[in-house]
């Protein structure tokens, strides 16, 4: 596997010349102590994207902040969205950004 590269703001990394490949970053609450429910959340995604992900990255924050973006993309907002995502959900809007044709096999039934 070659060196990953930084693409433009979009989020995006490639390695080498291939595909680009999805960042991904979880913002969760530190005064909540939700590092274990992102961390958690970043294996799944990982394990289930492996090949398409460039990085999950976790990034600390305050005041009840737990939010998903991907390529630059908010895929999940605590509040907007009513509570946490099951890791259904996520999966699901993470594949719908890198290919909605593809099939996740049980998480789509």
């Amino acid at each position: 596997m070659g060196e990953v590269e930084t693409g433009p703001v979009s989020g995006e990394a490639t390695v080498g010349a291939a595909t680009p490949r999805l960042r991904v970053a979880i913002t969760y609450c530190v005064q909540c102590n939700w590092l274990l429910r992102a961390a958690w959340m970043a294996q799944e995604l990982l394990s289930t994207f492996k090949d398409d992900l460039a990085e999950v990255s976790l990034v600390p924050a305050t005041g009840g902040a737990f939010r998903i973006e991907a390529g630059g993309t908010l895929l999940w907002e605590r509040v907007r969205d009513g509570g946490f995502p099951d890791v259904k959900a996520l999966k699901q809007r993470v594949r719908d950004r890198l290919d909605p044709a593809r099939d996740l096999g049980h998480i789509d039934r």
